[in-house]
């Protein structure tokens, strides 16, 4: 599954490349009126008019694919299988939980009976 979402990245990033670069080509509107006084035929490629409709027409295409991609990678996106590993905010309820439970003490020593402490008024002969 990972390599058909770098693949649809990859197309995504590609078409996107080339609607910037169709669109980059292509003249406004207010170009042509310079073009009827014999200014804007000569610099085009595919002629006066020529180019309007190749160009509008390959960048309805890629915009059309654009999106389509972006449908693609929406649907990996929230279909992608869950994996073994926990997020961030489950790690962190799991940490919280841990450190409200209370610990549980380790096996403790056993202590020998300390000697009985001497009674008031009976001293002790050295």
């Amino acid at each position: 599954m990972e390599h058909w979402t770098n693949l649809i990245v990859v197309l995504h990033v590609l078409i996107a490349l080339g609607i910037i670069g169709l669109v980059l080509l292509q003249h406004g509107k207010g170009a042509d009126m310079g073009s009827g006084f014999g200014g804007g035929a000569s610099s085009s490629l595919f002629g006066a008019t020529g180019s309007a409709n190749f160009l509008s027409r390959t960048t309805a295409v890629l915009a059309t694919l654009f999106f389509l991609s972006s449908l693609g990678l929406a649907y990996v996106a929230t279909n992608r299988p869950r994996e073994g590993g926990s997020t961030v905010m489950e790690r962190a309820q799991q940490r919280k939980q841990e450190q409200q439970q209370p610990a549980k003490p380790a096996a403790e020593p056993q202590q020998q009976p300390a000697a009985p402490a001497p009674q008031p008024g009976k001293e002790v002969p050295q």
